[in-house]
């Protein structure tokens, strides 16, 4: 990392630069104001410029230093990509990408690529990013690239002749994979950078009392979550184990994990097959290829 795990109780990571997608409120935001405060330089991403603005304010008067601000729909490859080029210009190091943008929709939605939206969103902006941002990453050594998965990942199934959803859509089966397709895309990423000098992990943050699905909630969300809200972790809680991972002296060397309240978890077999993981890379690859025709999910 870029700082002193040595140095002193205001600042051990006033060298680092972390970049945080989808920090405008929740968990990102939470990450984000914990970061801040422990002296990192902190870039985050969101929709919409006002709120993301809003938040930097806050990161500002918590961590007293900078903060990045970046607005995209990370929902379209167009704009993660125009990201990228402005991270790029703007962020001379990257130490921390934190890939925490994700989301839950009951209905399918179709993206301006036309592909599925939790699928987009949740899998292929974080695989798209992580891979344009990867040579300034690696100049940025030791670096770090963690990725927000789910327990979710545990009842997951990538479904490769319908990973868009367009013969069988469920809200709930969707998320599922995409939050499997975190931890494949996660190892597989860690497997690829060794000898880089670039770790990636992936974590469930626990079950948080956050506006998240609120857009296109299921059945069960509505009926079931305001009586569990009192016992959820709150957004600081659930930032716990993004920050344990984004900072810790203690894993810098540490790669190709998942984490649960900051503690290396088992997940599940699905997620460690080798065979799945390669052709999901692959799948990833063209469907995220600039010469893809829009509005096309062949492969």
């Amino acid at each position: 990392m870029g700082g002193d795990p040595g140095m002193d109780e205001s600042g051990p990571l006033r060298s680092t630069t972390v970049l945080i997608t989808g920090a405008t409120s929740g968990i990102g935001k939470a990450t984000a104001l914990g970061l801040a405060g422990m002296g990192a330089r902190v870039a985050i991403t969101g929709r919409d410029r006002e709120r993301t603005e809003g938040a930097a304010r806050e990161i500002r008067a918590v961590g007293g230093g900078d903060v990045d601000v970046f607005v995209a729909d990370l929902s379209s490859q167009a704009e993660v990509r125009r990201l990228a080029d402005e991270v790029l210009q703007r962020l001379p190091r990257i130490d921390v990408l934190i890939n925490n943008v994700g989301g839950y929709w009951d209905n399918r939605h179709v993206t301006a690529d036309g592909l599925e939206r939790t699928f987009a969103l949740n899998h292929l902006a974080p695989f798209l990013l992580t891979n344009l941002l990867l040579d300034r990453l690696k100049q940025s050594s030791p670096a770090r690239v963690v990725t927000v998965s789910s327990n979710a990942q545990r009842i997951g199934r990538i479904d490769f002749d319908d990973l868009q959803g367009e013969t069988s859509y469920s809200g709930s089966r969707a998320y599922d994979q995409s939050k499997l397709a975190n931890l494949l895309f996660s190892y597989e990423l860690a497997r690829r950078l060794q000898g880089d000098g670039v770790t990636a992990n992936a974590l469930h943050p626990g079950v948080v009392s956050t506006s998240f699905g609120a857009e296109d909630p299921g059945r069960i969300q509505r009926l079931f979550v305001p009586f569990f809200r009192p016992l959820m972790k709150t957004p600081a809680q659930g930032a716990a184990t993004s920050i344990h991972l984004a900072s810790s002296p203690d894993l810098e060397n540490v790669t190709g994990l998942y984490f649960a309240n900051s503690k290396a978890k088992n997940s599940s077999e699905r997620s460690h097959d080798l065979s799945a993981a390669t052709r999901l890379w692959k799948v990833s690859d063209e469907l995220v290829s600039p010469s893809r025709p829009r509005g096309s999910t062949r492969r």
